[in-house]
């Protein structure tokens, strides 16, 4: 994680060090760097300069409007999903003709506002869904530009809660059906079927799967095309993996285990690139992870310390209403103090003041020794952090705040009580 490092034992986002914004912002707080972002989707998008490319931030990860200001002017697409997503990035600045608009279940009211505002594909799942878009489309006078989601049955090796390209999996038109749902998409008035699209899953952290399913969409780009559908769309979405674990390596910090080490963001796409330039079709992808999660971290204060005899326990400010990730899904994020003072570790539970036991950030962690009013980061969570943050136990949700070298920005103002009763 280049933007999140030690200076002389203190953590430091960019130049500005955390414990700075803790003391003056207060905690939990979110903190994001500019640079690292913009770092990330240059990353991507570099490579992909000669093939007809769109680049389409997932919104999901994080929808900071001042983050997606920042990509639409970096020339991002957005991919959304829903009809808030869309308002979202059409306030930001990102162009109708760079939105694609996903999602399993799409209401009537958004697929209007999808045509309406004249995205440039709404990706569809269902034959039921084509019928729906063609019906709506029609009464508005429009034609609506469709990517059919095909389930290729590839395995991404990711958690199960976040692999959606399985028979089992809710999503898409399975890969056995696409012919005779092409078929019947061109049966349907003010319907124009221009590609395909699939989605694998989220936090791959292999290549090999993208590659797979990158192969599988151009097979079915060359078979539909011979036919007689003119395809000249391929949707590849899928979350690159990202480095959870040792996100910071340094003195005084536990090694921590890796399970499987994420590659380089640059090999994903290089390993998929030339697979999807035999295509001949305009290729759109879809980060979110990649783009914004190193780029993230949530700041906490040391509450408490306390033992039961079994386990010895850090009880901090920040629980699963700020980072559900944790609890939801048993995701590791790195958590490190602010300032190192101390080369002794302990074992223990990093535990939030949720009134629930699957309130967690980390369980028998080996951590450098915390004390009260120590300060921690829970690194690589600038996405699905905030954006999955809720106002559990009525609890107040946190500022956002963006570092761009020794400058701040906040983008998010931490909530009021008086905002709980709107």
């Amino acid at each position: 994680m280049d933007a999140f490092r030690y200076q002389d034992n203190e953590l430091c986002c960019e130049d500005l060090p955390l414990k700075e914004l803790a003391e003056e912002f207060g905690t939990p707080l979110y903190v994001y760097s500019r640079n690292q972002i913009l770092q990330n989707y240059r990353t991507v998008a570099a490579p992909l300069a000669g093939l007809d490319h769109c680049v389409c931030y997932a919104l999901k990860a994080n929808a900071n409007p001042a983050l997606l200001k920042m990509l639409a002017q970096e020339g991002s697409g957005a991919d959304v999903v829903s009809g808030g997503e869309l308002q979202l990035a059409l306030t930001a600045g990102f162009t109708p003709e760079k939105i694609t608009f996903a999602g399993v279940g799409k209401r009537d009211d958004e697929i209007e506002f999808a045509l309406a505002t004249g995205v440039f594909s709404i990706n569809a799942e269902s034959s039921q869904e084509l019928q729906t878009i063609s019906r709506i489309a029609y009464r508005l006078g429009k034609t609506a530009h469709v990517t059919l989601r095909i389930n290729p049955d590839i395995d991404a090796q990711s958690h199960p809660y976040i692999t959606t390209g399985l028979k089992q999996n809710k999503f898409g038109i399975p890969a056995e059906e696409a012919l005779t749902v092409f078929k019947y998409a061109a049966s349907l008035p003010n319907l124009s079927t221009i590609g395909v699209h699939t989605h694998i899953g989220s936090q791959i952290t292999k290549v090999e799967p993208f590659i797979e399913a990158a192969t599988f969409l151009v097979g079915l780009t060359k078979s539909l095309r011979e036919a007689g559908f003119p395809v000249t769309h391929i949707d590849l979405g899928g979350g690159f993996g990202v480095q959870y674990q040792n996100a910071i390596m340094r003195e005084g910090l536990p090694q921590e285990p890796e399970i499987t080490p994420a590659p380089p963001l640059s090999q994903f796409i290089e390993g998929i690139l030339p697979v999807l330039r035999e295509s001949g079709c305009s290729v759109w992808i879809e980060p979110g992870r990649s783009i914004v999660a190193n780029a993230g971290a949530l700041v906490t204060k040391v509450l408490y310390t306390k033992e039961n005899g079994a386990k010895k326990f850090v009880i901090v400010d920040a629980g699963m209403n700020d980072l559900i990730r944790p609890s939801l899904y048993h995701a590791y994020h790195q958590i490190v103090p602010l300032t190192i003072h101390t080369y002794e570790y302990e074992k223990v539970d990093v535990v939030g003041p949720i009134c629930e036991t699957g309130d967690f950030l980390a369980r028998e962690r080996t951590m450098p020794k915390a004390k009260r009013d120590d300060y921690l980061a829970v690194l690589t969570a600038g996405a699905y952090g905030f954006s999955l943050s809720s106002n559990y136990n009525a609890r107040l949700r946190p500022p956002e705040i963006l570092v761009n070298g020794e400058k701040i920005r906040i983008v998010r103002e931490r909530q009021k009580f008086e905002d709980l009763m709107k």
